[in-house]
């Protein structure tokens, strides 16, 4: 009887073990798939996160390949009122603009602006005394030894072509024109070595005929503000004449230069120091820094002589010094 209950006790601690043992297995089982599925839910949400990284970062670079919205179209009518705006600027600006040549006569305008070619009115101011005062007249010019007139004039460069043109179109004065320089344009384009643009030169400021004069500065610039996109002068010359009144041309010529000259320059702008700057469609293709800018500033705007000799009364800078000088 003893032995059958303690087979029962045995058969029952048996049993309570192994319910215990299989309780364990299956809470750690439970446990496992607890981590597993955690973990899996993190691995979930560390993929679905990368790949929304992965796609803002592609909206962000298709939004910066995306081209820039070009600006809006300016109207002709538009352009016109900024141009002339501009116009109004610049005379406040330079009021005492003018012709940067040395000159005391038509004829002397005439020569000075013939040799004014591929080179600086500097230079060509610093070299006509000499050429004045050996040839004051057409008469006298038409008469020089061509390798005399060479050697005054060989500071300006291409001098021997230079002499031609300047003892053709003093023969020309001289013979046709009774020594006197002709006041209009047809009559001075026929001279050798006279284009449009020195005729203009001449009938603007010796005769008062408004002419626009489209050298490189004028050119350039206009160009820069988007008057024109023409490079062809005599096409400039057309388009810049219908944006501004005949009254207007003359010295618009001159207040253009005189801004390419001293701040708007070809190779570097001064776009930090530009007063027109607001008006400017190209602004920021030169210095923009005011500073660095001030220093790229030339002739007077800088603290420079000009390019004459013998400025007008109302020019604020220093006179040029004379050949040899400095």
């Amino acid at each position: 009887m003893k032995a059958a209950k303690a087979g029962t006790k045995a058969k029952a601690g048996t049993k309570a073990k192994a319910a215990t043992t299989a309780t364990n297995a299956k809470a750690a089982t439970n446990a496992k798939a607890a981590t597993n599925a955690k973990a899996g839910t993190k691995s979930k949400a560390a993929t679905e996160s990368k790949a929304a990284a992965t796609t803002a970062k592609g909206a962000t670079t298709a939004k910066a390949a995306a081209p820039r919205k070009a600006p809006k179209a300016e109207s002709h009518l538009a352009m016109v009122r900024r141009a002339r705006r501009i116009n109004r600027e610049l005379a406040e600006i330079y009021p005492y603009a003018h012709p940067e040549l040395d000159f005391r006569n038509p004829f002397e305008l005439l020569v000075a602006t013939v040799l004014s070619a591929q080179t600086t009115d500097l230079r060509v101011n610093q070299t006509t005394p000499a050429l004045f005062a050996a040839y004051p007249t057409p008469e006298d010019m038409a008469a020089a030894v061509p390798e005399e007139m060479e050697e005054i004039i060989r500071p300006t460069g291409f001098f021997r072509a230079k002499t031609k043109s300047l003892l053709g179109l003093s023969a020309a004065l001289r013979d046709e024109f009774g020594g006197e320089v002709p006041g209009r344009l047809e009559d001075l384009v026929k001279l050798p070595g006279v284009g449009r643009k020195t005729a203009n030169v001449v009938l603007g400021n010796a005769f008062g005929v408004p002419g626009i004069t489209v050298d490189t500065h004028f050119g350039r610039l206009v160009r820069r503000w988007k008057w024109t996109d023409e490079e062809d002068p005599v096409k400039v010359e057309a388009v810049v004449a219908g944006i501004f009144p005949k009254s207007e041309w003359t010295m618009l010529s001159h207040r253009v230069v005189f801004h390419g000259r001293r701040i708007c320059h070809a190779r570097k702008p001064a776009c930090g120091a530009c007063p027109i700057a607001p008006l400017c469609p190209s602004y920021g293709e030169g210095e923009t820094d005011p500073e660095k800018a001030g220093k790229l500033l030339k002739y007077e705007m800088g603290g420079y002589p000009g390019q004459r000799l013998s400025p007008p009364a109302d020019y604020p800078g220093k006179p040029a010094p004379a050949l040899g000088a400095g």
